[in-house]
């Protein structure tokens, strides 16, 4: 973590005020309490969505809102849910049907309404079935999923999850568990968002136990531990799980994503807005 990253909490502060719809009259106070935490974060020892984490559990204290994202969430879900049948035919009318419904599952990270509400869906896909991978260990991933006894697959965004459901689909693998959040946070997915688009189909449904827009090992809970240290190949979605994770030496780990920032572009080794399928250690 840099201070361009606080310099992104700052500016997404009014946005969360909105959302969590504090009182005008507590603003003032409330905001003098969030950059006082921003300013005094130790930038060598913390991680992006763990101070995100942070900030969003003091502004809960002072709201009533118990889902700030809940509309959104649901939009995200049902715009690619309305287009389900019409991805899936593309899979499977493609040459490699793998690695279109891989491609689709990164370009569904574009899906995200924590730093900005204005994204380009349809553009990121037809990118992303268009363009080369910025890092490209797709072909590891295949033969890790070949031998996988059990795979680890985290989620992250609503809507994003749709697109992973038709990756789960199409690699039909017997043995895979599918991470959520505990509880509402961003427009990450819970349980209940993964039910509502079906992945309880194509996955066992588990919990991480943490309200982080990410996985954070010092959070999660016993039971996901378990099934963390079990498994033969854990496919981390998503630039917050990224973050999270991206110190881990683990060769059983895979990053998929789409680069959304610069910090993380130089971290990863490609640009904004490129993306990426790497494999953790190489």
């Amino acid at each position: 973590m840099n201070y361009e990253c606080l310099i992104c909490q700052v500016k997404s502060l009014q946005q969360r005020l909105e959302k969590y719809e504090i009182p005008e009259e507590e603003r003032d106070h409330v905001v003098s309490e969030m950059l006082r935490k921003i300013a005094f974060t130790d930038l060598g020892n913390s991680y992006s969505p763990e101070i995100t984490r942070n900030l969003l559990a003091r502004l809960r204290a002072y709201s009533t809102v118990e889902d700030p994202y809940l509309k959104e969430k649901q939009e995200g879900n049902n715009m690619m849910l309305e287009r389900y049948d019409e991805f899936r035919e593309r899979i499977r009318n493609s040459e490699n049907p793998h690695d279109t419904a891989l491609r689709l599952a990164i370009a569904g990270n574009i899906i995200d309404f924590g730093p900005t509400n204005h994204f380009d869906v349809e553009g990121t896909i037809e990118k992303v079935l268009n363009s080369q991978f910025a890092i490209d260990h797709s072909r590891q991933l295949q033969e890790e999923i070949k031998k996988a006894k059990t795979i680890l697959y985290l989620g992250d965004n609503c809507g994003e999850i749709v697109l992973d459901k038709l990756f789960l689909e199409t690699i039909a693998h017997p043995n895979v568990w599918f991470a959520v959040r505990e509880t509402p946070v961003l427009n990450d997915a819970t349980e209940k968002e993964a039910r509502e688009v079906g992945i309880h189909h194509v996955a066992n449904i588990i919990s991480n136990g943490d309200d982080a827009p990410s996985t954070l090992l010092n959070r999660i809970s016993p039971e996901f531990q378990e099934i963390y240290q079990k498994a033969d190949l854990i496919i981390s979605k998503g630039m917050g799980n990224y973050e999270g994770l991206m110190f881990e030496t683990d060769p059983r780990l895979f990053f998929l994503l789409m680069v959304k920032c610069p910090v993380i572009g130089r971290k990863i080794g490609a640009e904004k807005g490129d993306f990426v399928v790497k494999r953790s250690l190489v």
